[in-house]
This record gives C-alpha cells, sequence and structure tokens, in this order.
C-alpha cells in the first residue's frame, strides 16, 4: 500500500470541490457578468480578457460550486467549443432562497417561475438574465450518495 491511500483512509475526509462547472457564452460577457456578480451574488473569482473579449471567467457561488463563461465567438471553427448566447440553463443551491428572490424582484429582473414550495421538499424560484439564460435557485441541494458508491 502506497503513502497516499493509507493517508487518506486514516484521515478524515471533507467534502469535495464541485468536480462539474457549467459553461457558457455571452455577447456581452462583461456585462454578464456585472450581473451574475452585482444583481444575483455570485463572487468574481477570475477574469481573463482578450482585448475586449471575455477569453474565461470564474464565477463562484458563496455557498459552494460555480460556473465559467466566456465571449459568444460567432466565427468558431465547427467543432470548437462555442455555445450559443442564451441557451443555458441552471439550478443554484441556496438556503437563502427567499431573500435572493426577494433582492432579484426589487432588482426588475424577468422571474420566470414564482418562488413555491416544490412537493419534492424544495423552495425555489427561476429567472431569466440578461442574455436570455435561465436560472433556477432552489433549496434542494439533490439527494445524498449511497455509502461506497464511487461512480
Amino acid at each position: 500500500m502506497n503513502t497516499t491511500q493509507s493517508t487518506q483512509q486514516s484521515t478524515p475526509q471533507t467534502p469535495r470541490e464541485p468536480a462539474v462547472w457549467p459553461t457558457l457564452q455571452a455577447n456581452d460577457a462583461p456585462a454578464l457578468i456585472d450581473f451574475l456578480v452585482d444583481t444575483v451574488g455570485f463572487l468574481r473569482t477570475a477574469v481573463y480578457e482578450d482585448g475586449d473579449r471575455v477569453a474565461h471567467a470564474q464565477l463562484d457561488w458563496p455557498e459552494g460550486g460555480g460556473i465559467m463563461l466566456g465571449s459568444h465567438k460567432p466565427d468558431a471553427e465547427p467543432g470548437t467549443w462555442c455555445v450559443k448566447p442564451g441557451t443555458f440553463g441552471g439550478y443554484v443551491v441556496t438556503a437563502r432562497v427567499d431573500e435572493l428572490y426577494e433582492r432579484l424582484v426589487a432588482a426588475g429582473v424577468k422571474i420566470l417561475r414564482e418562488i413555491e414550495d416544490q412537493p419534492y421538499g424544495s423552495r425555489e424560484f427561476a429567472i431569466t438574465d440578461p442574455e436570455g439564460n435561465m436560472w433556477s435557485f432552489g433549496t434542494y441541494a439533490g439527494e445524498p450518495r449511497p455509502q461506497g458508491a464511487t461512480s
């Protein structure tokens, strides 16, 4: 047995950082970043610019997880990573769903689905951002993995 395996087995485990990072592109990435940070509440962790375009941005959600985004490349070659603006949909977990809902309503954000309790135990609502992407915010953090599940 190597040292790494031994250490992992004897050390208490901490929750993993998210390994799935949703990505999107925007016609006006700086404006979308400002909206997601200043209005919604994401954290501006990294923004890398290439001239007047955002080459890469990482926005973290304060309660865990995050997204990556950049400027849309309409002239991208076929087969390259290119996501049409306004086609993204994401679910964001928050323990402060009522507070967030009230703040976004007060900011005049377009509400797609009013806040309500769901039969599966979540309290949630949905909005659209200035690019047309859809965002759902709720308390449902997913079901726990069965013990010992690795895949």
